[in-house]
C-alpha cells in the first residue's frame, strides 16, 4: 500500500506542481488586473503552458488529479460555507429549471449531432457532457451507452473548449439581459456551463458574491446525473438488447450519487446545525478558493489545440451550436420559470 502511494505520489507531483505554480502566478496577475480575475489567468495560463513548454506525458497524472480531484475537494468544502436554506432556496421553480434545461439540451444535442453526421453514442455522450458536469458526466454514462474511447476523448475535448468560450460570453450576456441581477444571473450560469470549474469561473468574473448562487444550480445538476445515466441505460437495453453486454455497458451499470455531491450536502448539514465554527467555515472558504485555482489552471493545461485541429471544425461547430442552444432554453426558461 505504502509503495503504491509512493508510485502515485511521484506520478502526480509533476503536474500538479505545475498547475500549482500557474495558479499562484494567476493570483499574482490577477492583482494587478482585478476586473478579470485570477480564474480566467489561470486557464488562459493553462492553455498557453499546457500547448508549448508543459506539454509533456510526465504532467499528465498531475493535471488530471488537479482537473478532478482538487475540484471534488472544492465542491465539499463549499458545503461547509453553506447552509442547507440557501440550497432549498432553488425551490420548485428552481429544480423544474433545471429538469427542463437538461432535457431540452440532451435532445438538442442528439438531434443536432445526428444532424452532423455524427454517431448515436457520440451525440449522447455531447449531451450528458453539456446537459449535466462536462467531462464527470461524459466518463459516467460512457460504460452505459458503450462508447469507445475515440468518442470520450473527442467528447471531453470539444465539451471543455466549448464551456471555455462560453465560460467568458455568459458573464457578458448576464450583464446585457439582466444587468447581472443575482438569481437569472447565477441560474444561467450554473444551469449552462458544461463543468463545475467553468461554473465558478464564470460566476467570479462577474463577481464572488456569484460564485455561491450558481454552485447550487450546478451541484443540483449534478445530482440529476443519475437520471441521465439511468435514462441512457434503458434506451441502449430497449433499442439494442445486449448489444452491450459484456462490454461493460447497459448491462449491469449502476449509478450513483458522487461522493463529493454526498459531502457537499454533510458539511452543508452541520454547518446548518452550527456545528461548523466560524473560523473553520472561512478556511474551508480559503481552500476551496485556492483548489479552484489549480484546478482551472489544470482544466486549461488539458485543452489541446493539436485535437481541436485534427477533428476539424465540425465537431467544434457542432458544440459550440450545442451550447448556443443552451443559452436561448435558459433564457426561455428563465422568463417562464424564475421571472
Amino acid at each position: 500500500m505504502a509503495a503504491r502511494a509512493k508510485e502515485w505520489a511521484v506520478k502526480t507531483a509533476p503536474g500538479f506542481g505545475a498547475c500549482l505554480v500557474l495558479g499562484l502566478l494567476a493570483q499574482a496577475i490577477a492583482k494587478l488586473a482585478p476586473a478579470v480575475g485570477a480564474a480566467l489567468f489561470a486557464i488562459a495560463l493553462g492553455m498557453v503552458c499546457g500547448n508549448t513548454f508543459l506539454n509533456r506525458p510526465a504532467f499528465d497524472e498531475g493535471s488530471k488529479f488537479s482537473e478532478r480531484s482538487l475540484l471534488e475537494y472544492s465542491i465539499v468544502l463549499t458545503g461547509g460555507t453553506l447552509v442547507l436554506s440557501d440550497i432549498l432556496a432553488l425551490g420548485l421553480g428552481g429544480v423544474a429549471f433545471i429538469l427542463c434545461q437538461m432535457a431540452l439540451t440532451v435532445a438538442a444535442a442528439y438531434l443536432i449531432g445526428r444532424r452532423f453526421g455524427f454517431g448515436r453514442r457520440f451525440c449522447l455522450l455531447m449531451g450528458a457532457g453539456n446537459a449535466v458536469c462536462g467531462s464527470s458526466a461524459i466518463a459516467t454514462v460512457s460504460p452505459v451507452v458503450g462508447a469507445n474511447s475515440k468518442d470520450k476523448g473527442i467528447s471531453i475535448t470539444i465539451v471543455n473548449v466549448t464551456g471555455t468560450v462560453f465560460m467568458v460570453l455568459l458573464p457578458l450576456v448576464t450583464g446585457l439581459v439582466y444587468g447581472h441581477a443575482m438569481l437569472p444571473t447565477t441560474a444561467m450560469i450554473g444551469g449552462v456551463m458544461q463543468s463545475i470549474g467553468q461554473v465558478i469561473a464564470a460566476a467570479g468574473l462577474v463577481g464572488a458574491e456569484y460564485v455561491p448562487g450558481a454552485t447550487i444550480f450546478k451541484i443540483v445538476r449534478i445530482v440529476f446525473i443519475v437520471l441521465v445515466a439511468l435514462a441512457f441505460s434503458r434506451l441502449n437495453h430497449e433499442e439494442e438488447g445486449s448489444l452491450f453486454a459484456g462490454k461493460g455497458g447497459a448491462a449491469g451499470v449502476k449509478a450513483g450519487v458522487p461522493w463529493f455531491i454526498i459531502g457537499f450536502f454533510v458539511l452543508a448539514g452541520l454547518n446548518t446545525l452550527g456545528l461548523v465554527p466560524a473560523q473553520m467555515s472561512a478556511a474551508a472558504k480559503f481552500v476551496s478558493g485556492q483548489f479552484e485555482i489549480i484546478a482551472l489552471a489544470a482544466i486549461g493545461m488539458r485543452v489541446k489545440f493539436r485535437d481541436l485541429v485534427r477533428e476539424g471544425p465540425r465537431a467544434l461547430s457542432y458544440g459550440l451550436l450545442v451550447g448556443g442552444c443552451q443559452v436561448l432554453f435558459a433564457l426561455g426558461l428563465i422568463r417562464l420559470l424564475l421571472g
